[in-house]
């Protein structure tokens, strides 16, 4: 049976049985505590916890999934693996134990032909936590397992929890007997290689405390509602379904491998090492198409560093494997063809897919040969000194120069014998990482405890969002804190953070910066609001402070906004989805939008595109925006079912997470986007969009910055002042200005390279006489000497060399100068080859030199270049070349 079979008779199975079928989520988590979808119970984790009410009382999905911690093992083992499906069906206070045990018992008994999956009964083994009598009870006696089969185990086997305080409850596990070809019997207890956990069935029954790891925490008691979370791998039981060994073998992964074969002429199962790449190449290309899929770019921060972790290593294995040119293509196809029946969203946006993929592995290909010297070459060294760990240092410039993660680097000196310095290089990257946001300032509550905002909003409800008719309005304080802490009173001067029951308050999200404005309470009390975010979903916190009187909760107040700054954000939205439809328009779809930021007067967009825009196109889609503002559209927005708003063809932004109902936005018949933000009503309320330009952000992703309305005029007008000004200068009209100016550069260029060639010759002009200055250090010819500050470093070199050149060939020399530029001085030191005879090496001449004028430097034995911050030590490093020429020779 293949994978997308099971697939669909789980959903088919559990719709008839009354659940709701609910799409997989996206594998990037709408959680602040998870990078990636790793469970497939984590799209359901708010219903658990209580934050959201579960729009239904049962669920199914089959869930895409990705885990990393065990990386370094896939490939090396046959169970390991990034990317899988978990099918899951989940209760929600409606049924329980026994409901959850009979259905899947049934899915699992039930004959192909009728339905169901067809495993033989008497090969499935049961395993139920220690004390659960219940559980043993219905297997045994409803169901009728035989005892024999049913197995206890404890916490740590058989008992689930998220870890910390909430949900928790004893679970149990359906087993698979393969046989004793894959080992001694005596079911899961003893052996569970041959005895594979297929399905673990959750019952969410108990309050879990505080504690430590899987068995160290206190059972608080029960929980109002009791639930169900099972899941059940796609891949094991395909694996089964299917009569293979492993899950390599199966349809979705075994098809990548031989195309892997076909590309590398490496057969599958000849020798452990290749089989071994060839696993890591599958698993990690299909969990790349799939990331990629769902949004994900690669880069060095977050989700976007797993992408390219896990293609980086995809691709040196292939080179491992014997693969010359890129491949990533060919496996890239192969993967959407076997993965699309399952998931048609990868067929839809193949050539995006593509077009990301392509651009990592053509980076990569070059970052590797550059990094791969590198890496020999402090290998070698490293080695040399006798050392046998490589200095972080090192891998942190593979990392930060050459896009190596940190892995590879691990791998690669493990290749060779060396160990690497890991504490030091994850240091030098935390350092890296708090320059990077030392100033920045977290918005969102994010991680912190939100467990204020979730009893609001289990009191007062979700905020009622007014705001896309009305710009102020009547209200109710339904909560406050203050400082962080919930009060039921705030005073002036204090920081507050307030919830409304209904608010024109736009709360940032989706790309649009929030409102700005003022609260006034009835008794006179006004705050002003600086920042509106949504910690928990529906609930809209205003933060700002009191600046006048008293708040508290439970007053009836009046919101009003910024109407200037919503109208200039609005204006700077709309004209976002005019620049995405545009991009598309003239790059395709790969253009898709990869974030935004909407804020007065001004916007940025980011789209996924492999090379920089040319401006010639840059400049026909600001026109085409321009002409659309100039045809008067109209702007709506409807709510409407995904499903349809998909058959309209409304663009989603990947990475969002949607509901059943949308809210979508339409600009006449040119645009037709998901979104939640407020716009303008018609698209001559923009008045003018003007592109600043466009830049990359990171590998695959470019940012266009642009400006809207009055601050595009005032732009344009600036712009137009400057052209005045130089026309002035070099008297010619603004269409002659490019070749006027272009002349004056080239007249200036002209005169600087005879300049240089003067200067040049000036120099080396001095070379006779420093030749004659040399002296004679124990039979070697030592030239010192200070040449005219302002001396660039390539005039000096050729002075030095040049000098070096003059002496016989046969008289051990050195030729050490100096000279100040921009205030610091610079030197320039050459050993001929009868010095380095003698021991004398220009790039330890040069440390020595520059250690005294207080900074670095190095090179090659024959010629080196430091230099330094102290201008006044320029004599005493003369005197320290010729001590250490003197100790050497």
């Amino acid at each position: 049976m293949e994978s997308a079979e099971i697939r669909r008779r789980w959903l088919s199975f559990f719709e008839e049985r009354g659940h709701t079928v609910v799409p997989s989520a996206s594998l990037i988590a709408d959680d602040p505590t998870l990078l990636l979808v790793p469970a497939g119970m984590v799209p359901f984790k708010p219903y658990f916890l209580g934050e959201v009410k579960p729009p239904f009382a049962r669920a199914s999905s089959v869930q895409k999934c990705v885990r990393t911690p065990d990386i370094e093992e896939v490939g090396k083992t046959t169970r390991h693996g990034t990317f899988f499906q978990m099918c899951g069906n989940f209760s929600f206070g409606d049924y329980f134990k026994e409901g959850a045990i009979k259905l899947a018992w049934e899915l699992l008994t039930t004959p192909v032909e009728h339905g169901g999956y067809g495993l033989e009964p008497e090969k499935l083994w049961i395993t139920v936590y220690q004390d659960d009598d219940e559980a043993e009870q219905i297997w045994r006696d409803v169901v009728g397992v035989p005892a024999e089969r049913i197995q206890r185990l404890g916490k740590k086997d058989n008992f689930w929890s998220m870890g910390v305080p909430g949900p928790c409850g004893p679970c149990s596990e359906i087993n698979y007997d393969r046989g004793p070809e894959f080992g001694v019997e005596g079911g899961p207890a003893v052996n569970d290689e041959r005895y594979v956990e297929i399905w673990n069935l959750v019952f969410m029954q108990y309050e879990r405390g505080q504690g430590i790891g899987k068995e160290d925490f206190e059972i608080l008691g029960d929980l109002p509602s009791k639930n169900i979370d099972t899941g059940l791998g796609l891949e094991r039981l395909a694996m089964i379904l299917q009569g293979v060994q492993n899950m390599y073998e199966t349809d979705t992964l075994k098809v990548v491998i031989d195309k892997a074969t076909e590309l590398t002429g490496v057969a599958y199962g000849k020798a452990h090492d290749s089989d071994v790449s060839l696993r890591v190449v599958a698993d990690h290309m299909r969990t790349s198409v799939m990331l990629i899929g769902d949004g994900v770019t690669p880069g060095n921060e977050g989700r976007g560093y797993v992408l390219r972790r896990i293609m980086r290593r995809a691709v040196r294995n292939m080179r491992m494997l014997g693969a010359t040119g890129p491949v990533v293509g060919e496996l890239v196809d192969t993967v959407i063809k076997t993965m699309g029946e399952q998931y048609p969203e990868l067929e839809t946006d193949r050539k995006r897919i593509e077009t990301v993929a392509l651009a990592e592995e053509a980076a990569f290909l070059k970052a590797l040969k550059g990094g791969t010297n590198i890496l020999d070459t402090a290998v070698t060294e490293t080695k040399a000194a006798g050392g046998t760990v490589l200095a972080g240092e090192k891998a942190f410039l593979l990392h930060d120069t050459w896009g190596f993660p940190i892995d590879l680097t691990l791998e690669m000196a493990a290749e060779q014998g060396l160990s690497v310095d890991e504490d030091g290089f994850r240091r030098l990257m935390k350092e890296q990482r708090e320059r990077a946001k030392a100033d920045a300032q977290a918005k969102k509550t994010g991680h912190a405890d939100v467990t204020s905002y979730r009893e609001i909003a289990d009191t007062a409800g979700a905020t009622q969002f007014t705001g896309y008719t009305n710009t102020e309005g009547e209200t109710t304080v339904v909560g406050l804190l203050v400082n962080g802490v919930p009060s039921p009173a705030a005073s002036e001067g204090d920081d507050v953070e307030v919830v409304l029951d209904r608010t024109p308050f736009y709360a940032e999200g989706g790309g649009q910066l929030a409102d700005h404005g003022r609260i006034r309470l009835h008794s006179g009390a006004v705050i002003e609001i600086r920042d509106v975010q949504q910690p928990v979903p529906g609930v809209s916190v205003h933060k700002g402070s009191v600046q006048v009187g008293e708040v508290t909760v439970g007053a009836t107040a009046y919101a009003a906004i910024d109407v200037r700054r919503r109208r200039a954000i609005a204006r700077a939205h709309s004209a976002t989805h005019l620049t995405h439809q545009a991009l598309r328009d003239a790059l395709g779809p790969t253009a898709a939008q990869a974030g935004s930021e909407n804020s007065p007067g001004r916007f940025r967009f980011d789209f996924g595109s492999p090379n920089a825009v040319p401006g010639a196109v840059l400049t026909d889609v600001e026109q085409k925006i321009n002409e659309v503002l100039s045809r008067e559209l109209d702007v709506h927005a409807e709510v409407m079912p995904i499903d349809e708003a998909k058959r309209q063809g409304a663009i989603a932004e990947f990475g969002e997470k949607y509901g059943e109902q949308v809210r979508v936005v339409t600009i006449g018949d040119f645009s037709k986007e998901l979104c939640g933000g407020t716009h303008v009503h018609n698209t001559a309320q923009l008045g003018l969009v003007k592109l600043l330009g466009e830049s990359s952000i990171g590998s695959g992703v470019r940012r266009i910055e642009a400006l809207v309305g009055v601050d595009a005029y005032n732009f344009l007008a600036r712009e137009h002042t400057v052209v005045a000004q130089l026309q002035e200068l070099v008297k010619g009209r603004p269409e002659e200005l490019p070749e006027k100016i272009s002349s004056m550069l080239g007249k200036l260029k002209d005169a600087e390279k005879e300049i240089e060639k003067f200067r040049a010759e000036k120099v080396l002009q001095a070379a006779a006489g420093l030749v004659d200055s040399a002296r004679d250090i124990r039979g070697v010819a030592l030239v010192t000497g200070q040449v005219p500050d302002g001396t660039g470093a390539d005039d000096l070199r050729k002075l030095v060399l040049d000098v070096r050149g003059r002496i016989p060939s046969d008289r051990p020399a050195v030729v050490a100068l100096f000279t100040t530029a921009n205030g610091k001085p610079l030197t320039v030191i050459a050993t001929n080859e009868a010095a380095r005879e003698r021991g004398l090496k220009a790039g330890e001449l040069v440390r020595t030199a520059a250690k005294t004028l207080g900074g670095g430097g190095g090179g090659k034995p024959d010629v080196a270049q430091g230099g330094g911050q102290n201008p006044e030590a320029v004599g005493e490093a003369m005197a320290a070349v010729e001590r250490l020429v003197t100790e050497t020779a």
